[in-house]
């Protein structure tokens, strides 16, 4: 179920925030000090790509704070707002609100993205 629900979500516009994701990583890969952040952000990107079966945990500690306050005046609010409005759009729907209910999950990636862990759930 979970390959099907991929599929039509990223038919569907998916592929918008996996492009969104990796646009954003080659960005900061462009300097040496972004290289991590680059390398998260395609961490994400496969996120994006396929998340139906898959969860994130994001951890309470403060170690990534000033890193993910750097991120969202960089790059993290435009793929928020991306992500929340293709959420709404697709929760218009009945059909679509699992896959607007994603949008959402990745809006919140999308504001804090360091201290994030992406997992598989079975």
């Amino acid at each position: 179920m979970n390959f099907l629900m991929n599929l039509i979500w990223f038919v569907l516009g998916g592929f918008i925030s996996f492009i969104s994701w990796i646009v954003i990583g080659i960005l900061w890969c462009l300097t040496i000090v972004g290289i991590p952040i680059g390398m998260q952000c395609f961490k994400f990107a496969v996120m994006a790509a396929v998340p139906f079966g898959r969860e994130i945990r994001i951890s309470e500690s403060g170690t990534s704070l000033v890193l993910n306050i750097i991120w969202m005046l960089l790059g993290g609010l435009a793929l928020a707002a991306e992500e929340v409005i293709m959420g709404v759009i697709f929760c218009m729907t009945i059909v679509g609100i699992p896959f607007g209910m994603q949008h959402f999950k990745h809006a919140k990636l999308a504001l804090m993205p360091f201290g994030a862990e992406i997992y598989r759930v079975a």
